[in-house]
């Protein structure tokens, strides 16, 4: 896996128009969509969202290597171009972009304990912005790292939970992007319980909104919608 890797989340809506085609007419279209996609990114999976969330039907995340200055331009632009022509029949929502990179915390580490672009997905998949008080930057760094030192030891022992986090200083409102892969949401739901009273939890300004996503394969996931 690249040291930086390009993750774009998309949460999608059908529209009206799209629910008035016919179901013949809805197959072609996400025919083509896929295959536009999937021309847009190096990896691109399509998450069951609704009806774990009322605004969001599904979940684009499309994966590609994030090294070079042209990156972020060459898959926006392409992401476009793919898009686009479905606009009718789709309503973005949100979107949801970063970088990964090497954790400053854990020296050595690879960036991410997902590998975006190669490997099986997990039947669960939840996305989040993530924002910290101006305080926690104020801080020095030996400060910031007790605190995360106790982050990092609790998220190791739930080893069957994975995360990935995105840097998006200065590119949306958010800082990070936070996304976590699991197969049962039980040691999930345990996981974010337990980081909630750290002591590092008093930096945190925002963390919402969540989104969960059920892993289909992609055509799969559409074929809920044809």
């Amino acid at each position: 896996m690249p040291d930086r890797t390009l993750n774009h989340f998309t949460f999608l809506r059908f529209s009206q128009a799209h629910a008035e085609l016919s179901t013949q007419a809805r197959q072609e279209i996400h025919t083509d969509l896929l295959a536009a996609l999937r021309k847009a990114a190096e990896r691109v999976e399509i998450y069951q969202v609704f009806p774990a969330r009322g605004d969001v039907d599904v979940l684009v995340w499309c994966a590609c290597s994030g090294d070079g200055p042209e990156a972020l331009a060459s898959f926006l632009t392409a992401f476009a171009q793919a898009i686009n022509p479905f606009r009718r029949y789709l309503n973005a929502t949100d979107a949801l972009f970063g970088l990964t990179r090497p954790s400053p915390y854990v020296p050595g580490k690879k960036p991410s304990g997902i590998n975006p672009l190669e490997g099986n997905r997990q039947r669960y998949l939840t996305v989040y912005p993530f924002v910290k008080t101006s305080g926690w930057y104020a801080m020095s760094r030996e400060a910031r790292q007790g605190m995360m030192n106790e982050h990092i030891k609790i998220g190791r022992e739930y080893q069957e939970v994975d995360q990935m986090l995105l840097y998006s200083f200065g590119l949306q409102d958010q800082e990070f992007v936070v996304v976590y892969e699991m197969e049962d949401i039980t040691g999930y739901l345990q996981l974010v319980n337990e980081l909630r009273s750290c002591e590092g939890r008093r930096f945190t300004e925002r963390d919402t909104p969540i989104t969960t996503g059920i892993y289909h394969p992609a055509e799969e996931t559409l074929a809920l919608w044809r």
